[in-house]
């Protein structure tokens, strides 16, 4: 019995997407639905990649071009630029990105702090490093 609930495991969205990421990745080029859809295995059904493929489109991590009456795909974003993305849709969903972002910082461990410090002198000191609130 619970072979059958482990097989029946529904997996989140964001576990989806990183699966079909994955795949698009290790693909030569670009990869259609029907071959992502393979890759993976596991019994998704083709509707259910196409919806993830579309999501990811939305949310800019993969580009698609016409290859027949179908399309292919290729991965635009790698995990963390995926999760980049997410971060910036919290932040700018929300009034007061200062205090978003200051609480986000406050509960960072000393490592991850450290890790922000050296990314952000890194960034300000090269070239067109430092941003204004309007560029994302």
């Amino acid at each position: 019995m619970a072979d059958d609930r482990q097989r029946s495991r529904r997996r989140g969205q964001g576990e989806l997407e990183a699966l079909v990421l994955s795949a698009l990745r290790e693909a030569d080029g670009p990869a259609t639905a029907g071959w992502v859809q393979e890759r993976l295995g596991g019994g998704l059904a083709y509707t259910t990649v196409i919806t993830i493929l579309t999501r990811l489109l939305a949310k800019g991590a993969v580009t698609r071009e016409r290859a027949g009456r179908s399309f292919a795909w290729t991965s635009a974003s790698d995990e963390a630029g995926l999760a980049a993305h997410r971060m910036r849709r919290v932040l700018d969903a929300e009034s007061d990105r200062g205090a978003v972002l200051a609480s986000f910082v406050t509960g960072l461990g000393p490592d991850d702090e450290r890790l922000l410090r050296e990314l952000l002198g890194k960034f300000r000191s090269e070239p067109g490093g430092s941003r204004s609130e309007g560029d994302n």
